[in-house]
């Protein structure tokens, strides 16, 4: 046995090639079918993230409370860590073709219907097939991608994977900015219709056409199915709603939290010993697929909440609207477009450590962290230009690799294993950067703001004389102690809470740089040595 690599002139002799044929082969039709998924996901991606974004604006023009506009973002997660989790299943069952077109369908009803829904229940059950079709198209990604492009360039379709990633969150403000601000919000809604019709198109054309496997319905794990809906459900709408009901003191997270505590655990025993189960545990045995699994979740909040938290800085401190803040977000995705091919190509190299690639990008977002946690109050998106550029650099350099290295290890047959037990922990992310978020932004925020008000206190008498020669503001008190002109106290209070979100902001930094040293360290110890995916073995 030796090791060689694919090349279409490994025949010994020299006999002169066939005539060429220039017919669609299935397999290139793939490719076809491979691009509307990819366009499915863009719709799907977009729906979740633009809407998030514009968020104020839907809340405005459909009358959503606070409370409301809470659970509008948490079902969505919710219900997209649902779809992920049983996406393969599904898919394998009803076949790649017909489940492909489903999530279509339910993709650009969910999404259209939104802005014509005056009756809250029903909005949130549109709602929750928004994330039902976005739960369920990622995972179709990575299997089609497995299933249709050979060893040679399966890095490319990784590469695409993770446009989902890095690239479609990050190019999500700038049509939140381009839909709010200069054409119609419920452009948020009806841009997956056009995606989602071009998806279909390629679907329809580039899909195989197999035969449904409907027999595997008497097998159905309905026990594992029923403890995921409610035991990672009761987890994703804690973590997401916990600090606004304050946590255990409510009894709704409490039931929430028991819920959870029990139905999770009894998941992960069933699925062990089911003949034909939804996730397959035993893959965590092998080295790799471990650091993958897990690293991504840890990934996803450190890329989601490094993204984010320009934006939101630069929204409540400088008050930016989405058309302002855009270019920011924008210059990670444009990164992505150049890195994640590049990162394909240098991974095929049989000399490149996808170990040692991890590492550089790990310390480039750290270089980011630390750069970010320097901001002042006077920062603007000007600053924030050179550490979103390694920020987009880092991001495609740990991405990458680590799909690589996940994907390496795994039997055909457990493609749609491994895409439900890599893509349900992503989804869980989401909620898991929330809760951190709003755990950092409450106890850190409120530390801050006590120390202010506490130091203005011991100098109010300063308060009289001083200025803000940055801000062109007078003194706010009189040497009377009365306010020295109309909404003097309120320009003060401004003043201060823009302090408060600056070092809160900072320390949220400190904390992401703190879980990039933890991947740093991770990436050290756990995964082994693994090569690229064109390289087959063959007798002589």
């Amino acid at each position: 046995m030796k090791a060689v690599l694919q090349h279409p002139h490994n025949s010994q002799d020299d006999a002169p090639s066939p005539r060429p044929d220039f017919s669609m082969t299935s397999q290139q039709r793939s490719l076809f079918g491979l691009a509307g998924i990819i366009a499915l996901s863009f719709a799907t991606e977009m729906n979740e993230q633009v809407s998030a974004q514009a968020l104020p604006d839907i809340a405005g023009a459909l009358g959503l409370s606070m409370d409301s506009q809470r659970w509008f973002s948490c079902l969505y997660v919710t219900a997209e860590i649902i779809g992920m989790s049983v996406s393969p299943w599904l898919a394998i069952t009803l076949t790649l073709r017909r489940f492909s077109f489903f999530v279509t369908i339910l993709a650009v009803l969910a999404s259209s219907l939104i802005p014509f829904t005056s009756t809250l229940s029903l909005l949130y059950i549109l709602r929750v097939f928004q994330g039902l079709a976005g739960g369920f198209t990622v995972p179709l990604l990575m299997t089609i991608a497995l299933r249709v492009l050979a060893p040679p360039i399966r890095l490319y379709g990784l590469a695409a994977y993770a446009l989902t990633a890095t690239f479609f969150p990050n190019l999500s403000m700038t049509f939140a900015g381009l839909w709010t601000d200069l054409v119609d919000w419920r452009f948020v809604f009806w841009q997956s219709i056009p995606l989602c019709t071009l998806s279909f198109l390629l679907l329809w054309y580039g899909m195989p056409v197999d035969p449904p496997k409907h027999e595997r319905f008497w097998k159905f794990d309905w026990k594992g199915f029923l403890l995921i809906v409610f035991g990672m459900g009761a987890f994703s709408i804690m973590l997401q709603m916990g600090d606004w009901m304050d946590w255990f003191n409510s009894p709704f997270i409490c039931v929430l939290g028991l819920t959870s505590l029990v139905c999770i655990p009894l998941f992960v025993l069933n699925e062990w010993f089911h003949p034909l189960p939804l996730f397959k545990f035993q893959l965590l045995g092998r080295r790799n697929f471990a650091y993958g699994s897990s690293t991504l979740l840890t990934f996803v909040v450190i890329s989601l909440s490094s993204s984010a938290l320009p934006a939101s800085f630069l929204q409540s401190a400088a008050g930016y609207r989405p058309e302002q803040i855009y270019p920011v977000t924008l210059e990670i995705a444009a990164i992505q477009l150049v890195m994640l091919p590049l990162m394909a190509v240098v991974l095929n190299k049989t000399w490149v450590d996808s170990r040692i690639v991890s590492f550089i990008g790990m310390s480039c977002i750290l270089t980011a962290c630390v750069g970010d946690f320097f901001l002042t109050s006077n920062w603007n998106r000007d600053q924030f230009y050179l550490w979103q550029a390694l920020q987009g650099i880092g991001d495609a350099m740990i991405v990458m690799p680590l799909l690589m290295m996940s994907t390496n290890t795994l039997d055909p047959s457990e493609g749609p294993f491994a895409s439900a037990m890599v893509n349900t922990p992503r989804a869980v992310a989401e909620a898991v950067g929330i809760w951190l978020l709003q755990l950092m932004h409450r106890e850190r925020g409120s530390l801050h703001s006590d120390r202010i008000a506490d130091r203005l206190g011991q100098v109010r008498y300063s308060l009289v004389q001083g200025t803000n020669p940055m801000l062109q503001r007078p003194s706010p008190l009189t040497p009377s102690g009365q306010p020295a002109y109309p909404g003097s106290m309120t320009e003060l209070h401004a003043q201060m809470s823009r302090q408060t979100a600056t070092l809160t902001f900072s320390d949220d930094w400190v904390v992401l740089g703190s879980l990039v040293v933890f991947l740093m360290i991770w990436v050290c110890v756990l995964p082994v040595r693994t090569y690229p995916p064109r390289i087959v073995f063959q007798s002589k």
